[in-house]
């Protein structure tokens, strides 16, 4: 049976962090100014997709951590020539394995190409089976998150105080080199004060700036660095929801439910880098199901009023709990299955999920995409969708589901 879209896959041997295919003068898809870029030669971007026997790709938010983490993606080569042997001097890519090479997959249908993930390759893990004379590679591949993770700031220059968080992160991107045609920024709405001077990891100081806008910071398909603000993150609630169900939505499988504490926090601790700690408890939690408390200190909020909002928000979204819908399957072989709209899927989309249980009762919730595992085989194509409660809660005016008065929280 075949894949119900083209897969692709592609390692481009070439230096440097910016992700594209070839540019090819006079082709429509490849020759395109500001989307194809240059190679350092044309054997650089090298398509494997033919000799790829497995493609598995985790990417999103960890739910207890509450926080987006590195995209990762082993990709399986079968290897007939032992090219990719690194001694092998009669390779094609003899002198070019080395790591942080990029690599991409991509899957094509109706016209259109959707990137499943972009990122450098970490690790090249070589196995040959007992009396075969051919081996296999499992290609180790990280996204951009590794890459700030490896580059340490200091002082991050441009840094001042009054600025938006959005633009704190760019300069901290700016501060790495990190190109600017990879990124999608967005205007903060809180400010931040200037820059501490201390030592870290690029990452962690744009995960501040994010923790102190109450917004998103993440890698997308494409390897582009994405900034979400608080409003954006709230504006997203009012979108229509994409329907997960046995009767004329998308059919799933393997759901996944749970029903506990872990996403509790009822006591909220935060300080900024030269402020005053603001603690904010929700007695009423507290008094139902314990302390579930969370602190944060050295944040890089301009004022103790922000980070006050933040703490508030933090309580008054994650102060109960409920039936969650952690994980659900979806076979893209199943001929119900629109293949354009699992694959356009992005983080933030709305899912409605409707699941009929054994008694014949109903589950039904209205969630927010947030990560996606990708297994695909030449003969396999299932998708593991994330699914959490909006991460900033927020009054939608005129919605269904997020503009029930006493019910939904109203955002700062």
């Amino acid at each position: 049976m075949s894949l119900p879209a083209n897969l692709n896959v592609t390692i481009d041997f070439s230096g440097g962090p910016v992700f594209g295919i070839a540019f090819t003068i006079g082709d429509p898809k490849n020759g395109i100014l500001g989307v194809n870029v240059l190679a350092d030669k044309a054997s650089d971007i090298v398509d494997i997709s033919a000799s790829t026997l497995k493609v598995d790709i985790k990417r999103g938010r960890n739910i207890i951590q509450d926080r987006f983490e590195a995209g990762t993606a082993t990709i399986r080569v079968i290897d007939y020539n032992g090219d990719w042997n690194p001694e092998n001097t009669s390779s094609p890519y003899y002198g070019k394995l080395i790591p942080l090479r990029k690599v991409r997959v991509s899957a094509d249908y109706a016209g259109s190409s959707y990137f499943l993930f972009s990122g450098y390759s970490q690790n090249y893990k070589y196995t040959f089976p007992t009396n075969e004379s051919f081996g296999y590679v499992d290609i180790e591949c990280t996204d951009a998150f590794r890459l700030f993770n490896m580059a340490g700031v200091n002082t991050v220059t441009g840094a001042t105080a009054g600025q938006d968080t959005g633009t704190r992160i760019n300069k901290i991107l700016d501060q790495v080199s990190f190109p600017s045609s990879m990124r999608t920024i967005a205007t903060g709405s809180n400010t931040c004060v200037a820059d501490p001077a201390t030592t870290r990891t690029s990452l962690a100081a744009i995960k501040n700036a994010e923790f102190s806008e109450t917004g998103a910071f993440y890698m997308d398909g494409s390897g582009t660095a994405v900034f979400k603000s608080r409003a954006q993150v709230m504006a997203s609630l009012a979108a229509t929801p994409t329907a997960f169900n046995q009767t004329g939505g998308i059919p799933h499988k393997n759901v996944k439910y749970a029903f506990d504490d872990k996403l509790i926090i009822n006591s909220s601790t935060f300080g900024r880098v030269g402020g005053t700690p603001v603690t904010v408890t929700n007695t009423d939690s507290v008094n139902k199901y314990f302390p579930h408390s969370i602190s944060q200190t050295d944040l890089v909020a301009e004022t103790d009023a922000i980070v006050e909002n933040i703490a508030r928000e933090y309580c008054a979204t994650r102060q109960e709990t409920t039936i969650r819908i952690d994980e659900l399957e979806v076979d893209l072989l199943d001929p119900a299955v629109p293949t354009d709209t699992m694959i356009g899927l992005d983080y933030f989309s709305n899912l409605l999920i409707t699941n009929v249980q054994p008694d014949g009762s109903t589950i039904v919730k209205n969630l927010q995409y947030q990560g996606i595992s990708w297994d695909i085989t030449p003969n396999k194509m299932t998708a593991k969708i994330t699914t959490l409660e909006p991460i900033a809660d927020g009054f939608i005016i005129g919605s269904s589901y997020f503009g029930i008065i006493g019910t939904n929280t109203l955002g700062y």
